[in-house]
């Protein structure tokens, strides 16, 4: 496992600000469920405990759907999302890699991930684990 860094990142306008304590090295998902299509996000998982929400908390907005486990958050002035709770992780965050501010990673490996078989899907390859300390 590579070193860990904390990180800062932001929505587009700033309004929303964060944290997060995550390995020099990033493994980047790359998701090929519905909504991870149409908003071609990729991202990396972390425990929840390794992310703080620094500012924002009244400028975000929650979008579910489907079984309504993940909660897709987003600024309500720029729209970004820049972290989410997955459904594939409940218990961590998903944060999106080209929202961080500094430092940026050495290096990020993206991985694909069967997002529309999901449940097959979680527990393979150790992705469940990733929101485990």
């Amino acid at each position: 496992m590579s070193a860990m860094l904390k990180y800062s990142g932001s929505c587009h306008c700033g309004a929303i600000r964060y944290e997060v304590l995550a390995p020099r090295e990033l493994r980047v998902v790359d998701c090929n469920c519905s909504v991870c299509t149409k908003k071609q996000n990729r991202h990396f998982v972390v425990p929840a405990s390794n992310f703080k929400l620094v500012t924002g908390h009244t400028e975000l907005t929650t979008y579910t759907f489907g079984t309504h486990q993940a909660k897709h958050m987003f600024c309500s002035k720029c729209g970004v999302q820049s972290f989410y709770i997955p459904r594939s992780n409940p218990d961590g965050m998903a944060i999106m890699p080209h929202c961080l501010n500094s430092p940026l990673p050495l290096k990020m490996v993206v991985e694909k991930f069967d997002g529309k078989n999901c449940e097959d899907q979680k527990s393979k390859n150790g992705f469940r684990d990733r929101s485990k300390h």
